[in-house]
């Protein structure tokens, strides 16, 4: 029986406004293309967008192949959680559409499988090719683009080696993706030495980060959704902009630096990146409240921003990094000489905890969710700055993706960085990042 992946993605420029989707039709075992889709659909909104694409994507698989198992991809929460039956199909647009959906092909030879929208590229440039095209009154055609790129990339990200350092960790994360991007471009025929240049580009252009710290922070600007499509009616999110704190002696040395060790106080770049941060702020104007962890590190960065910006600082505790007990102050080749087992079964499993009772990553959700849900509830439409560190940030992130636990390995985060989490009423979110400090030293 032939086996297809079907990605599918759908877009509105506007929500509603102008919109679009795009498909694929994946051979599972090469990622070879077997078919495209995209099409411009006029003004409709990101779900009708999304089930749009959806229904294009089983339709060319149908195709393909009427006996076929398909295995849909989408980073659509919204649509692969009520397509897999288990949210209900309540708003009166979707309830067609979901019909048509599975209409096309048995249920039986359907599956849904939810992805973060990184893997979802090729989709989604589908889509936007089809608004484009749709914008300047032309038919989306298929073109010789770089989809083999694009999904090599995915997949090579996707399976990517966890990087060998400390959480955080800049260099092991750019390692990783230059290695994903030269795997991907093995897979498509392009220049091996160009992906490593292209990555080098990627965390090179300060300015063009500077530039991108606006959006960022721009607590009106659209939503890049990670699923459900966000209606008029939703009305303002709770924004969460998430500041790492500024740099320690410790964190260029790359050691462990948790909730158990010295507590050290921002080095001098660490203080030069606070008051750049503060000023990048304030020239947003956007920030309503600052809450920062306890440690000493996001108490001096969360100052430096809040007295910029005429507003107080208010504590956390639930905002507090991991405990790393026998790791604090240690490098990741010194945990591994000293406590291997320790350390493989941490980067195992998320029940596993540092060695001498520090805090598992289990532990740290539990406590962070906690944290969440009780800011959510008494700072909802307000855009609030939260002061804390690279394991409450990475955790926030992930949840907002609905990513696995391992995720949190896979996610670089630099001193001083800026994410930003938008969580509406329905329950979804929306994540905005931006990584890259070197214009802050």
């Amino acid at each position: 029986m032939p086996q297809f992946v079907v990605e599918a993605d759908g877009g509105s420029r506007g929500n509603p406004g102008p919109a679009g989707y795009g498909a694929v039709v994946l051979d599972p075992a090469t990622g070879e293309t077997l078919a495209e889709r995209a099409e411009y659909i006029g003004v409709a909104t990101n779900n009708v967008a999304e089930y749009k694409g959806l229904i294009a994507g089983l339709a060319a698989a149908r195709d393909l192949a009427s006996d076929a198992q398909v295995l849909v991809r989408m980073d659509s929460k919204l649509v692969v959680e009520q397509m897999s039956g288990r949210w209900k199909i309540k708003h009166p647009d979707m309830k067609p559409l979901a019909a048509e959906a599975a209409r096309i092909l048995p249920r039986a030879q359907v599956t849904y499988e939810w992805i973060p929208r990184e893997r979802n590229k090729h989709a989604d440039r589908l889509a936007n090719e089809a608004m484009d095209a749709g914008k300047r009154g032309e038919q989306w055609e298929p073109s010789a683009s770089t989809a083999a790129l694009d999904h090599g990339a995915a997949r090579a990200l996707a399976t990517a080696p966890a990087p060998s350092g400390p959480p955080g960790d800049a260099a092991a994360g750019a390692a990783a993706v230059r290695s994903a991007l030269a795997a991907a471009a093995g897979a498509s025929g392009a220049t091996a030495a160009a992906a490593p240049e292209l990555a080098d580009t990627l965390f090179a252009d300060a300015g063009a980060l500077a530039d991108a710290i606006e959006p960022c922070l721009d607590s009106e600007a659209p939503a890049v959704t990670t699923g459900a499509g966000w209606g008029p009616d939703m009305g303002a999110p709770a924004t969460f902009v998430l500041l790492r704190h500024g740099e320690t002696a410790l964190t260029p040395q790359k050691r462990f630096s948790g909730s158990g060790g010295s507590d050290p106080e921002l080095s001098p770049a660490g203080r030069r990146q606070a008051a750049a941060v503060a000023e990048a702020l304030a020239a947003r104007g956007t920030i309503q409240t600052v809450i920062s962890s306890p440690l000493r590190r996001c108490r001096e960065t969360a100052q430096a921003v809040a007295v910029r910006l005429g507003l107080t600082v208010t504590v956390e505790e639930g905002l507090r990094e991991v405990d790393f007990a026998a790791w604090e102050g240690l490098t990741f080749a010194e945990v591994q000489e000293r406590f291997p087992e320790d350390l493989q079964a941490w980067l195992d499993s998320p029940k596993a905890a540092p060695t001498g009772g520090g805090e598992s990553f289990m532990a740290a959700t539990r406590r962070i969710s906690a944290t969440r849900d009780r800011l959510l509830a008494a700072h909802a439409g307000r855009t609030v700055l939260l002061v804390t560190h690279v394991t409450p940030v990475k955790i926030l992130v992930r949840l907002a993706l609905g990513a696995p636990p391992e995720a949190l390995f896979r996610m670089e985060l630099s001193a001083a960085s800026l994410s930003a989490v938008a969580y509406y009423a329905d329950g979804n979110a929306s994540v905005r990042l931006l990584n890259d400090t070197s214009h802050l030293r």
